[in-house]
């Protein structure tokens, strides 16, 4: 029991100074307060917060040195793909840099996913594109929507037959779970984008590679402009 109540801490104090380093709190360039200060200020022991320091440093967000003590690192460090990164940058969306840089990693990775799976797919997995159609079209609610969204992605990735697609997709899962719940949030009917799924989904059934790639960034175009719009309506 003792051992869980420690990695329990050491998990807290993790994600409490991850979120502070990628939410702005703590700033790059910025040095965290002496160990024995920041061990009382995080009521956890010395021990885990050590453990702690030591996967923020895996994960590219602090350095620690000898005679310097430990500073937050410029994001360009950062293991950008880390799963509790990307969770810790969504948990701050929307920002207008972090949604264009999601744009822009599905407008390189999506398109040519769909033409491969329309080349590629095999019945099982088409059937499973079919069913989070299915699911996204019964959604009764954002929430629900979004998840089906994500499975759609997610099934057309898998239907490329390529094992890269699929783990990146694993990687990136989190972000683009945020950025669905955004777009379709955003929207005046969050079901809008159905009719352009189903566009993707038959370009993938008839095997037409072409058409299967054009659907996907009309998608994608259509769902930036939609958050691109409701941007502009929210600032000053």
């Amino acid at each position: 029991m003792k051992a869980i109540a420690v990695r329990n801490l050491h998990g807290q104090v993790v994600q409490e100074l991850g979120r502070q380093i990628v939410g702005g709190k703590l700033k790059p360039g910025e040095f965290l307060p002496r160990e024995e200060t920041l061990s009382q200020r995080l009521v956890v022991s010395r021990t885990a917060l050590r453990e702690s320091l030591k996967v923020l440093v895996s994960k590219g967000l602090i350095e620690t040195r000898q005679k310097t003590g430990t500073r937050v690192r410029e994001t360009r460090y950062w293991n950008q793909l880390d799963p509790d990164v990307l969770a810790w940058r969504c948990a701050s969306m929307p920002t207008d840099d972090f949604v264009e840089k999601l744009v822009e990693m599905r407008e390189i990775i999506e398109p040519a996913a769909a033409s491969a799976a329309a080349r590629r797919r095999d019945a099982a997995q088409l059937a499973r594109i079919k069913a989070a159609y299915a699911a996204m079209d019964a959604a009764g609610n954002l929430e629900a929507w979004a998840q089906a969204d994500l499975e759609f992605h997610e099934a057309v990735l898998a239907a490329t037959n390529n094992e890269l697609m699929t783990s990146l997709f694993s990687v990136v899962e989190t972000a683009l779970g945020a950025y669905f719940l955004l777009s379709a949030s955003t929207a005046v009917d969050f079901k809008y984008s159905l009719p352009q799924h189903f566009a993707v989904f038959d370009a993938i059934r008839l095997r037409r590679p072409n058409a299967a790639r054009e659907s996907m960034q009309a998608l994608i175009e259509d769902s930036r402009a939609n958050i691109r719009r409701n941007m502009r309506r929210k600032k000053p």
